[in-house]
């Protein structure tokens, strides 16, 4: 059944090849130093494969179908393999050799997953979204893992550089008692180590929330667009994280059933508490952005009704100053208009000969003046 199944995968699915003959080199080859005598890294995917008996390195083989041999040679054993970025080819081979569901396969060819844990069988399969932060660009780079789980194996296949899985088997041969207890032990490592690595992107992005602030205080008014980028990761990060708890709370639950120890058990519920941490201070994060927006859309509103109040008081200032300068200029209008006019000299003017009409003429043009000067002062055009 399982051999029908992923022929049917091999005539169906047509995802691009990935990578190529001069496809870069996975990082652990430059750290693994059991990767002698095999072949050239550009030419496979295969990073490690072992199979263990009671909770120590048995063998290495250097390619799938030997680790399989192995496995199904040695009683009471496990192996785990791992692979980084491999062909659709490569990972038919080991849907072929492990009957891995056809559905599973598929999601481990295409990528780009959500975060999820389905069960086919006796097979678990998991997505996981790994995250790492940026210093220089301060930004958060994410990655996709798949993890198979087996009653006598662990096959993971990464998409991406993050997480580092040779630490991982490292630390599980460092504690044989761990690994003892089979592939269950191997994916709580691998679980753990995924949800420490959020540790420091959410010390980063709360770095990145503190500077935000201040640039927000500060009036930078490059503060909305680096809110919106901040936000977008924020959300990202949610999605990476936020299905965790369902798949360990999952995984929790199922303990019994699927005869995990009772210690791992509470290892794993240690991994469920970090995780709860982890969602919780990014639900925080993107509040906290949030609020920021608003409080630097209040500060922009602030600072704009602060200059259109001084442009209105400074047209105010100006609008009085034009008041006085027109009072004034009417009050000197009216004796240059009286004195205008006695100023044409025609022969039969009235009063031209009169004894007072000079006198007359001052006084008149006195009054029109004191006039005009009571009557703006009034109106507090003076």
């Amino acid at each position: 059944m399982a051999e029908r199944r992923v022929r049917g995968l091999k005539d169906f699915i047509r995802v691009p090849v990935r990578g190529g003959d001069h496809e870069a080199a996975p990082p652990e080859y430059s750290m693994d130093p059991r990767s002698g005598g095999r072949e050239s890294p550009a030419h496979q995917s295969l990073i490690d494969s072992a199979v263990y008996v009671d909770g120590r390195r048995v063998a290495s083989p250097p390619s799938l179908s030997e680790a399989v041999a192995a496995l199904r040679s040695t009683p009471g054993s496990m192996a785990w393999i791992g692979m980084y970025r491999p062909r659709e080819s490569e990972i038919l081979n080991v849907a072929e050799e492990f009957g891995l569901h056809e559905l599973a396969v598929e999601d481990a060819i295409v990528a780009h997953q959500r975060p999820k844990a389905d069960r086919y069988g006796e097979t678990l399969f998991l997505v996981l979204r790994a995250a790492q932060y940026l210093d220089s660009p301060e930004k958060v780079e994410f990655g996709e893992l798949h993890v198979f789980v087996g009653p006598d194996f662990v096959l993971t296949v990464r998409h991406s550089e993050a997480p580092d899985l040779s630490k991982v088997r490292r630390r599980m041969e460092d504690d044989p008692e761990l690994l003892r207890q089979g592939p269950q032990a191997v994916l709580y490592a691998i679980l753990d180590t995924v949800v420490d690595g959020y540790a420091p992107v959410v010390a980063g992005l709360q770095k990145d929330i503190d500077e935000i602030e201040v640039q927000v205080f500060g009036g930078d008014p490059a503060a909305p667009r680096r809110i919106y980028e901040l936000s977008r990761e924020v959300i990202e990060f949610q999605r990476a994280t936020r299905p965790l708890l369902d798949m360990l709370n999952g995984l929790i639950a199922g303990s019994s059933k699927y005869g995990v120890d009772t210690e791992l058990e509470r290892y794993l519920r240690d991994v469920a508490d970090h995780a709860i941490t982890v969602v919780e201070r990014v639900d925080n994060f993107r509040q906290m952005l949030q609020d920021i927006l608003i409080v630097n859309s209040t500060l922009v509103s602030q600072a704009q009704n602060e200059e259109i109040r001084n442009v209105t008081q400074a047209s105010y200032t100006q609008s009085e100053e034009v008041k006085r300068i027109s009072s004034w200029a009417a009050i000197l209008f009216a004796p240059t208009l009286v004195g205008t006019i006695y100023g044409m000299n025609f022969t039969h003017m009235p009063e031209l000969s009169w004894w007072f009409g000079y006198p007359f003429a001052l006084t008149l043009m006195g009054l029109v003046c004191v006039t005009l000067y009571v009557i703006f002062k009034r109106r507090d055009w003076l």
